[in-house]
């Protein structure tokens, strides 16, 4: 059996640590799921977002600094790509441990965010129309008046956490195994997904899914094989060769 290994993943904008429950029953058990929650949602719903990119990972640093000592793996879909990939490069500043590998799905390489995408972020129903392009949320929590609001008051908070990313391409490359997984109907294609490559000098590959935005619900079996074989290698190993589903 390969070594106890912690995947610590990270939300989605507008999303909670609940879209990664169902992840524990789906892999071996020396691989541990640990969904991470964000300010201001689900069990720390009383608490205030935070609304800036850098205050956060440098929080989520702090917060999880017990797991992040031992050997674990980070995850993160759409803003918690980005978050991951922030994580791993201030562990790096800190002369921490760094994880044995980075999944980051449907998210834009760091050289390929746009900050105008979420210009309208303080209109309700531009926010409201974007949920429903990515088509992640239930029709039932849109239409009930106060879930509506909760949800649009974090997903405008997380994307002004979004917004406040900055780029620093001075900085060097990581030196860990590097998994970018994209959906054939989403919006963020090819061209925003392969400078993800430029982010390590590790092994690198990208996988992709049938789907939009939110493929990794349909394709969850293949994504958490990919993670598992990647972790089960070792950290001398290269990566898996590219799924396609």
């Amino acid at each position: 059996m390969p070594a106890p290994v912690s995947l610590l993943c990270l939300p989605c904008a507008g999303g909670s640590a609940t879209m990664y429950l169902r992840w524990k029953r789906l892999v071996p058990a020396w691989l541990r799921i640990v969904p991470v929650e964000l300010p201001g949602r689900g069990a720390r719903l009383d608490e205030p977002c935070e609304a800036a990119f850098d205050t956060l990972v440098a929080r989520l640093c702090d917060e999880l600094q017990a797991e992040l000592a031992g050997p674990h793996a980070l995850f993160g879909h759409s803003m918690g790509g980005l978050l991951a990939h922030g994580i791993a490069r201030r562990q790096r500043h800190l002369i921490r441990r760094l994880p044995e590998a980075l999944f980051v799905s449907a998210s834009p390489a760091p050289a390929c965010r746009d900050p105008g995408r979420f210009a309208g972020r303080h209109d309700d129903a531009w926010l409201e129309s974007d949920l429903r392009r990515q088509g992640g949320t239930p029709e039932e929590v849109l239409a009930d008046a106060e879930l509506r609001r909760l949800t649009l008051n974090v997903l405008r908070a997380d994307y002004g956490v979004c917004e406040s990313f900055s780029h620093r391409p001075q900085d060097p490359p990581l030196e860990v195994p590097l998994h970018a997984f994209g959906g054939r109907d989403d919006e963020i294609g090819a061209q925003r997904l392969t400078p993800w490559r430029d982010e390590t000098l590790g092994p690198f590959a990208l996988h992709w899914f049938d789907g939009g935005h939110f493929f990794i619900r349909q394709h969850e079996a293949l994504v958490l094989d990919i993670v598992a074989r990647t972790l089960s290698a070792g950290p001398a190993s290269t990566a898996p060769e590219p799924v396609a589903a």
